[in-house]
């Protein structure tokens, strides 16, 4: 299994768990948090692969795919009171599937090709793309709209990864140095509130 596989899937399990727990925040059946389980885990990639000409998109066609989302969804379902305090729980899981999705995706686009700035937008479209349709689907503002600093450390993480790759650093060290990243200042924003400014009420 390569780098960009495995951070896709680690990604998709992460986000479609944390579909699961809004899922079961909102009191929805079982067939309600597999649906937002799948379309929070593969969402982003496969808005992502389409962009970049994939068709049909990675998720469509590697069997892996769907049975992690699924995995999650069931995980999440049937364990929820253990993973704790549902609100905390999917802020900690999104801030993990950011950084992942982020990272895979930049990475993926490199490996097609593609520039550096497109490549880093392309990183935080897969990270915010999952995160966007799982809030979408239970009608609440997606977190992208309401928290810049979200997609600013998905941004500030690809650039760091690019820039990374760039002077030599091998994909062992640059991969989990990127996900860190993004991972920390997601935490940091979310801990001590930083968010963009505000119109006054």
């Amino acid at each position: 299994m390569n780098v960009g596989l495995a951070l896709d899937l680690i990604g998709t399990f992460v986000f479609a768990l944390s579909g699961a727990l809004v899922g079961v925040r909102r009191d929805l059946d079982l067939f309600g948090i597999g649906v937002l389980s799948v379309a929070a885990g593969i969402g982003g990639g496969v808005v992502r692969d389409l962009l970049l000409g994939i068709a049909p998109p990675a998720a469509l066609t590697n069997q892996l795919y769907l049975p992690v989302a699924l995995a999650a969804a069931g995980i999440g379902f049937l364990y929820h009171p253990g993973i704790g305090r549902l609100s905390a729980s999917v802020r900690l899981l999104d801030a993990v599937g950011l950084g992942f999705f982020a990272i895979a995706g930049t990475l993926k686009a490199l490996d097609a090709g593609q520039g550096a700035v497109v490549a880093v937008l392309l990183g935080v479209l897969t990270g915010v793309g999952g995160g966007v349709i799982r809030d979408v689907l239970v009608a609440e503002v997606p977190v992208v709209l309401r928290q810049e600093i979200y997609a600013l450390a998905a941004l500030i993480g690809g650039v760091a990864f690019v820039a990374m790759r760039e002077v030599g650093v091998g994909k062992p060290v640059a991969v989990p140095a990127g996900v860190a990243l993004v991972v920390i200042l997601r935490m940091l924003a979310i801990q001590r509130n930083w968010q963009a400014p505000r119109p006054r009420r």
